[in-house]
């Protein structure tokens, strides 16, 4: 178990000082244990998230009402408000000066349970990605200076995505001379405007939904738009319209693979709008990345393996024409255009000693591949 700050008192009896001293307690204890989440749950102890693993914390079960007055005290009125009607609640948490958070609060069983993810401070750039010896591919580069489409970054859930979108968002602000608006729920990374101007709006806060925001920008003379989450088809069709008619639009979605995300795209749709929607995707959509994550074992940290897929001719074909299982063919035959299948990239890392077999194994798509890198190979994959 990992030890709480000792001078903290668990008495019931607290004021709102103490309350706040406590929640900042979990959190310094995150930075010193440079976990990426704590999780508040009643009924459970603390736990942290260190490397992709959950450890516990020495601290007794959490009370329901006591957690539920501690997370009260961060939480903004309206957030309340909407956790009390629905049972679930996003938001962003800034300490000044600190960190910011994503948190997240949901009812379970036992009562509140809630779930703080760190946000940086420190927006990372392709440069620094290169420092930390695992450089993010040109082509995301050239992805960043498209004139209009759609740029779709997709993975699981803590798979990076905000990482690598916000490095993208990095190098728009750096090298173009646009007005860029974001529509996030909540607001993540924070762009201060470089050579661009830099919008940042918070669905619920500064705009009612993603779709609302997205209306309203198409009138706001942006250039870029990124979307924090391409949730619905509402969403998702102002996106394709957007792209469509000169704007760069940046989303994301939870796919694991790039067939997968036009899959995804299409299938939100009702059947009889799904072949003039392919149409309108072969022509909008212009590059996918889809990335996992993996646990490093050179040193300490996560690393990011990444699919991309360049649209060209031939692929917008394939969409347009409901042949999206053959993509996985042509991101593998066109590397020289900077695709870049997944299976590539995690055995880029395996060789270079960064992740472990059985993770590259469990991860990957072609299992026999990585059958030969493990120490003891199943045996219900020989076929």
């Amino acid at each position: 178990m990992i030890a709480l700050w000792r001078g903290f008192s668990y008495g019931a009896q607290q004021t709102v000082c103490t309350l706040m001293a406590k929640i900042d307690a979990f959190f310094n204890l995150m930075f010193e244990q440079k976990a990426s989440d704590v999780h508040l749950s009643s009924g459970n102890n603390p736990m942290l998230r260190i490397n992709g693993e959950l450890h516990r914390v020495d601290h007794p079960p959490l009370d329901a009402d006591e957690l539920k007055k501690m997370l009260y005290e961060i939480a903004p009125d309206y957030k309340i408000k909407v956790f009390e009607e629905t049972g679930d609640v996003d938001f962003g948490y800034e300490i000044p000066n600190i960190s910011r958070f994503r948190a997240n609060f949901f009812q379970q069983k036992n009562g509140i349970s809630a779930v703080f993810r760190q946000i940086p401070t420190k927006v990372l750039s392709f440069e620094d990605f290169e420092k930390f010896g695992a450089p993010l591919p040109p082509v995301l580069k050239k992805f960043c200076m498209l004139n209009k489409g759609l740029v779709v970054v997709t993975g699981p859930t803590g798979s990076g995505k905000s990482t690598t979108l916000a490095a993208m968002m990095d190098y728009v602000n750096k090298n173009r001379k646009d007005h860029v608006i974001t529509l996030e729920d909540p607001i993540e990374f924070v762009h201060e405007s470089k050579n661009c101007l830099v919008q940042h709006r918070e669905v619920g806060l500064h705009t009612q939904s993603f779709a609302t925001g997205l209306r309203g920008a198409l009138r706001e003379d942006p250039d870029v738009i990124l979307i924090g989450e391409l949730r619905d088809l509402e969403t998702i069709e102002l996106a394709l319209v957007a792209a469509a008619t000169g704007h760069l639009v940046f989303g994301t979605l939870h796919t694991p693979s790039a067939a997968k995300t036009v899959d995804r795209i299409i299938d939100v749709f009702p059947a009889e709008q799904q072949n003039k929607i392919r149409s309108t995707l072969s022509e909008a959509l212009k590059g996918i990345v889809a990335q996992n994550l993996f646990k490093r074992i050179d040193k300490k940290g996560r690393v990011a393996a990444l699919e991309i897929l360049v649209f060209t001719t031939a692929i917008a074909n394939l969409v347009r024409e409901g042949k999206t299982h053959q993509i996985p063919g042509m991101i593998q035959v066109g590397k020289r255009l900077g695709n870049q299948p997944l299976d590539d990239a995690i055995l880029d890392h395996l060789k270079m000693k960064r992740i472990s077999p059985e993770e590259a194994y469990d991860k990957c798509l072609d299992k026999k591949k990585f059958r030969t890198f493990l120490a003891h190979p199943p045996i219900d994959d020989e076929d």
